[in-house]
């Protein structure tokens, strides 16, 4: 969509960096990521580079089944397991010179239908669900022989995979005494897994987390102490390098807090139904406090905010909530890591899983509250605030969101995050990541129409800013010297933000990307039925409510109100108020 405007800001081609600059920023990148991870990438470079990685991963026969019990595979229908990447290529070639996104083939290959079809089975064994599980599997292993294609491209893929394997297989009963055919492919998980250990390491966000508790899924059901015990250790380690003692994760997003949430419970349970001795200190209590801390930012219904890089994954979910709907994640979290139930007394995957509530939960929605990395304010009738401080910033910001701020009335997400996108957006939709995981995507302030830190790849920054907590909020000084300070403030239903500024910019943009409805302006705002927004400073500035862009599932974006202040220097403070409507006496 080359000169169409999007958010006030006209898309140009993007500049390619002189050479000294752009190792300069990377550099800068490698000292801010610190010693460890770079030098694991760098090791797990060199291994590629030696051909050690490919050698561990050998051309082998494909596995064959039976691998569930008591079945015999029927016709399976065709599915598309290599989409636009060669089914031939090993897998450390796959995303070489990545074409398109394989994200969404990836959950393919994660075979949740697979669950769905064992629960099925447990239902109606009368039926032919298990038999279809069976096809389902034998389809999957016909079509992906070890090591080459998209589907082995990913140690956390075969990881994820993996457990959802064994998982069926616990759910019938039959991963203590596995069948050669499952034996074999649990086996070629594993041997995936610990091919490219260093790199998992290296990445500081879900990746060490899901592949350890991956190897040590497999170590366990196979009998491999070797892999077990080096799975539970792996595991423990990445927990306490990457989950607060508050329970904030490293990687900033609720999306991905989830996930992790997900893989912890998931290997938990199997530590428990197989006797393993429990995981090092202090994994029982991170994994507890990242419980809470999940449910302190979900919303009544589930949802979540759409905040850092969203990939709409639904690990294990055996109670059929999907993507958008984190309760049953929730749940199980907290049966397993507080002993008690968060709201879902009745939920199936809990029950599928044998997790017993004995008491329910107090709220997780304290008034204030402050985490590694966020600010959480409670307001009246149900509403609450989330601000990305970035306070510490220990590990790689996924988007340029800092000091963005997130407003929730109820089940509604009023003031909300641009979402994710895509990965690697379609051919001619470059934009999405600029207009979504760039500045413009987030209720912050930019600076003279500039990114508040330069993009070196697609999960990856420079220059990071530096972040302070202050009363209230936050604030970061940028790397050009720029300053802005934001506090929040709310009595009842009115919410306040105070956003101070200083340095040597020529002008600003403030964006509030608004839920969509029918939005009216005023003369100082907007207002709906959902809320009464108005904007004032000290000095002279323009608004508009314009048309943005959100992304509001993963692959998918649609056009969305956002209203947009403008202002030239000098300006030093801007205030928005947003009076939400009253309720029940509020």
């Amino acid at each position: 969509m080359p000169g169409d405007t999007v958010l006030g800001e006209t898309r140009q081609p993007k500049a390619s960096l002189p050479a000294w600059q752009a190792w300069w920023l990377r550099a800068d990148a490698a000292w801010r990521l610190g010693p460890r991870p770079v030098a694991l990438f760098a090791w797990h470079r060199l291994r590629l580079c030696l051909g050690l990685a490919h050698r561990a991963l050998p051309d082998l026969p494909a596995p064959r089944g039976p691998f569930l019990p008591d079945t015999e595979a029927l016709a399976a229908p065709k599915r598309d397991w290599h989409g636009p990447f060669s089914p031939e290529a090993h897998a450390l070639d796959v995303l070489a010179r990545p074409g398109a996104d394989i994200r969404k083939l990836w959950e393919t290959h994660r075979l949740a239908p697979l669950l769905s079809l064992i629960q099925a089975a447990t239902r109606d064994p009368a039926a032919d669900h298990l038999n279809q599980a069976e096809a389902l599997l034998a389809d999957w292993a016909n079509a992906n022989p070890p090591f080459r294609g998209p589907g082995w491209a990913c140690a956390q893929e075969a990881a994820l995979r993996a457990m959802g394997i064994g998982l069926a297989l616990a759910l019938l009963g039959a991963d203590r005494r596995l069948s050669p055919g499952a034996r074999y492919l649990l086996g070629l998980h594993a041997r995936r897994i610990r091919a490219t250990r260093a790199y998992g390491a290296a990445q500081d966000n879900n990746h060490p987390i899901s592949e350890a508790a991956g190897l040590f899924v497999c170590g366990l059901l196979l009998g491999r102490v070797r892999d077990q015990r080096a799975g539970a250790q792996e595991l423990a380690r990445a927990v306490a390098r990457l989950v607060a003692p508050c329970g904030a994760f490293a990687q900033a997003s609720p999306a991905y807090h989830r996930l992790m949430l997900d893989v912890l419970a998931i290997a938990e349970w199997f530590r428990r139904r197989h006797g393993a001795p429990s995981f090092a200190a202090p994994f029982a209590a991170r994994a507890a406090a990242a419980t809470q801390w999940l449910g302190r930012v979900m919303a009544p219904n589930g949802a979540l905010p759409r905040i850092g890089p969203c990939d709409d994954s639904a690990f294990a979910d055996l109670s059929g909530f999907g993507a958008g709907d984190a309760r049953a994640s929730l749940e199980r979290a907290s049966r397993l890591f507080l002993g008690a139930s968060a709201g879902l007394p009745d939920d199936p995957g809990c029950r599928a899983l044998g997790l017993a509530a004995t008491q329910s939960l107090p709220s997780m929605s304290p008034g204030h509250w402050r985490s590694a990395g966020w600010f959480g304010l409670g307001g009246a009738g149900g509403a609450r605030g989330v601000l990305r401080t970035g306070v510490p910033l220990r590990f790689r910001p996924g988007q340029a969101d800092l000091l963005h701020f997130d407003l929730w009335d109820g089940n509604e997400n009023l003031l909300r995050d641009g979402g994710s996108g895509a990965y690697l957006p379609p051919p001619g939709f470059d934009w999405w990541q600029r207009m979504l995981a760039g500045g413009a995507g987030h209720n912050l302030i930019t600076f003279d129409d500039a990114e508040p830190m330069p993009r070196l790849g697609p999960f990856l920054f420079g220059r990071w800013p530096r972040c302070r907590a202050i009363p209230d909020g936050a604030k970061m000084r940028d790397w050009r010297g720029n300053r802005h300070a934001r506090r929040i403030e709310c009595r009842g239903r009115l919410w306040r933000v105070e956003d101070q500024v200083r340095g040597d910019f020529r002008r600003l943009a403030l964006r509030w990307r608004l839920a969509p409805g029918d939005w009216r302006r005023i003369a100082d705002g907007v207002e709906s039925a959902k809320a009464r927004i108005t904007l004032s400073a000290d000095a002279p500035f323009s608004l508009e409510l314009i048309r943005g862009w959100e992304s509001p599932a993963y692959g998918r974006v649609e056009p969305a109100p956002v209203l947009e202040l403008r202002a030239n220097r000098p300006i030093g403070r801007i205030f928005t108020e947003i009076a939400l409507p009253k309720r029940g006496g509020c």
